[in-house]
């Protein structure tokens, strides 16, 4: 299938490359999530309030998870 180049990632807002792990997302957040499955984090220093796009999204991996949770990869 084809993808315009204005569909966007649901979790960080960048480019989306295809559907991963059932939504539309990026490479980057394609493979974090894929390494994050595994892996426990740090609790977020800021209570989870961190907010995640393109420029941002490799500061807070907890939040990171919990916003490709959020938006419903699985």
């Amino acid at each position: 299938f084809y993808l315009s180049s204005r569909e966007y990632c649901v979790v960080c807002g960048d480019r989306a490359s295809g559907y991963h792990y059932g939504v539309l997302a990026c490479e980057g957040c394609k493979s974090f999530f894929r390494r994050s499955i595994k892996l426990k984090y740090e609790p977020c220093l800021r209570k989870g309030t961190c907010v995640i796009r393109k420029a941002s999204r490799n500061r807070c991996q907890a939040c990171s998870l919990l916003k490709c949770n959020r938006e419903g990869m699985s």
